[in-house]
């Protein structure tokens, strides 16, 4: 399933530049697309509209081939949106959280506890089930968004910086559930560090400034790195060509 900003315009404060102008974007329907860019590139403004959770003052956020805009119930029950704070109730354990979203999201009352503790299972948190979401680390917090994503059915997953502040552990363990989801899901990861550019990554797209640079396979965009660039910093070499910063201080 495929979700498009059709000709967006969106500002958050009427006195203010649009953020992104006259903007369209489609999420690719299968695999893991990384959207790649600076702070300030309108990547979280991006996956907001995406997401629902912001409405454009022009143009349409839809689900491609549908009449489900981003304004409709049926539209954020099929997009599940993981924001860099995970939204979690301090009080709720983890299983108690992932059924009570999966519910919100119109799951059956009477299934959603046990689906919610096969899909902690399948992001491994089994053990963690019955802990309070307050105690869990940062790289548990994401799983569990994972895991909510997972227990109402979406058919797209949204996720917004979701290493930032992970160690290399939790990094490494959050990228490998990522690409067993991707592999079922389409899964769009927006980032503004390159280090997040993994091998398993289908697409990447580089915004900056509210503009499109680049959005292909990825190899395509390695292919912008200057020929003398180390195997290892090729991604490095081919983020800096296309946002003109080669020769730059």
């Amino acid at each position: 399933m495929t979700l498009l900003l059709d000709r967006v315009t969106f500002r958050y404060h009427r006195w203010d530049r649009p953020v992104l102008s006259s903007f369209s974007y489609e999420v690719p329907g299968e695999g893991l697309t990384i959207l790649l860019g600076p702070n300030g590139a309108g990547k979280s403004t991006t996956m907001s509209l995406l997401a629902g959770t912001v409405e454009p003052l022009a143009g349409r956020v839809l689900l491609k081939d549908s009449a489900l805009t981003s304004a409709s119930r049926e539209y954020r029950r099929h997009v599940a949106w993981l924001p860099q704070r995970v939204p979690t109730s301090r009080q709720l354990t983890a299983r108690e959280y992932v059924a009570y979203v999966a519910w919100l999201k119109g799951e059956n009352r009477t299934s959603v506890w046990e689906r919610a503790g096969a899909v902690l299972d399948q992001v491994g948190l089994a053990e963690q089930s019955g802990q309070k979401t307050a105690k869990l680390s940062g790289g548990q917090l994401r799983r569990v968004g994972i895991a909510c994503a997972l227990a109402h059915d979406a058919r797209v997953i949204l996720l917004d910086e979701p290493t930032a502040g992970l160690d290399p552990h939790q990094r490494t363990v959050f990228r490998d559930l990522l690409r067993k989801v991707a592999a079922r899901i389409p899964v769009l990861m927006s980032t503004h560090d390159i280090a997040d550019l993994a091998d398993e990554a289908n697409t990447v797209s580089l915004m900056d400034r509210g503009r499109i640079l680049h959005h292909g396979g990825t190899q395509s965009f390695l292919d912008h790195a200057r020929p003398d660039a180390a195997p290892a910093r090729q991604a490095e070499s081919a983020y800096s060509v296309l946002m003109g910063l080669e020769g730059t201080s």
